[in-house]
């Protein structure tokens, strides 16, 4: 974990609700794909946990759904504005067991963390097929960028009105050598008993502190109580209990 001021370089909209922020710093920290960021903003007593989207050197990607009075505040900030990050948070996920043809499956939110995993498994020469999920066209984001590093993408929302009709599991019936996953409770509990093959789950949970100090976001498993903030927010298939 590292504390940093980083310099606001983008902040726009991807859907209605839903924002792009780049961001300059010393990204040091961030050494694994399913990292988060603890963002401290100004009047507010607990800072934001936001999952890291990409690094591409100096520079650091969030996205971001506007839900309360901090991401409202982060959606009205400018460009030029600094900043105080926490970095490299979570264990991130591990990308030694993936395969050759490894499945990556996002919902909503759970989207971001899975593009620079994508881009990784990529770069390892991994043939990627990516699920991406949402409720409807209009929340659709970074389909065309999950596709441009060279990842087989579909897409599917519940209302059929972009991509395939249905839920992300509709879309799981192919071949894989492992998945990884990110979005709401809900979706995982779904991929989980649909899955064929072992995957990594990275959980959204509500947290106080961001690095373990609070246990506030404390979860059983098969092997005792973990910390969704630093003994996860990424965990195995093999050791989540519902």
């Amino acid at each position: 974990m590292k504390q940093g001021i980083f310099e606001i370089i983008e902040n726009k909209p991807l859907t209605q609700n839903v924002m792009r922020m780049r961001l300059v710093g010393d990204t040091s920290a961030c050494t694994k794909s399913g990292q988060f960021v603890n963002i401290k903003i100004q009047g507010l007593f607990l800072r934001r946990p936001i999952s890291v989207c990409d690094i591409d050197g100096n520079e650091l990607t969030i996205i971001y759904k506007v839900v309360g009075s901090g991401t409202e505040a982060m959606r009205n900030m400018k460009v030029g504005e600094k900043l105080d990050l926490l970095t490299g948070l979570g264990n991130g996920y591990d990308l030694s067991v993936s395969g050759n043809s490894p499945l990556l499956i996002g919902g909503g939110v759970g989207v971001p963390p899975l593009y620079l995993l994508c881009k990784q498994l990529i770069a390892q020469g991994k043939k990627v097929t990516v699920i991406l999920g949402f409720n409807t066209a209009s929340e659709v984001f970074y389909k065309e960028e999950f596709s441009a590093l060279g990842a087989k993408t579909i897409l599917v929302t519940a209302d059929g009105s972009m991509g395939e009709k249905g839920f992300v599991t509709h879309c799981m019936d192919l071949e894989y050598s492992y998945f990884y996953t990110c979005g709401p409770e809900p979706m995982l509990k779904a991929v989980y008993n649909k899955s064929t093959s072992s995957g990594q789950f990275s959980f959204e949970e509500r947290m106080g502190c961001g690095f373990g100090a609070c246990m506030g976001c404390s979860c059983k498993t098969i092997t005792g109580y973990k910390r969704i903030c630093k003994d996860g927010p990424v965990l195995y298939k093999e050791e989540i209990l519902w």
